[in-house]
């Protein structure tokens, strides 16, 4: 079962070429994506990685959690469920 990753810290312009290889390194990528800001049409400096198997997510997450990718260290974790923006509470101003 394919198991989605969160990539944190990455550089801005880290590529979603690069993070799939770095990935791979360690177990088979399904997908790689780089998160891109609408308005500036730059990276938000985060992204996902969807791995083949648990196995491989469970390596990729030992064994490049804090590691270097384009100067950065990058942060490897499982990813979350996104929560439903009406569920999060109102910003206050």
């Amino acid at each position: 079962m394919e198991k989605k990753l969160y990539v944190g810290n990455l550089a801005y312009n880290t590529t979603e070429t690069a993070l799939q290889d770095a990935f791979a390194r360690v177990g088979n990528v399904v997908k790689a994506t780089v998160i891109i800001d609408r308005e500036t049409n730059r990276s938000k400096g985060f992204g996902f990685v969807e791995m083949a198997d648990e196995a491989g997510a469970a390596a990729a997450i030992a064994q490049l959690n804090g590691t270097q990718l384009d100067g950065r260290a990058i942060k490897v974790a499982e990813a979350q469920a996104r929560q439903d923006r009406d569920s999060r509470p109102a910003r206050r101003w």
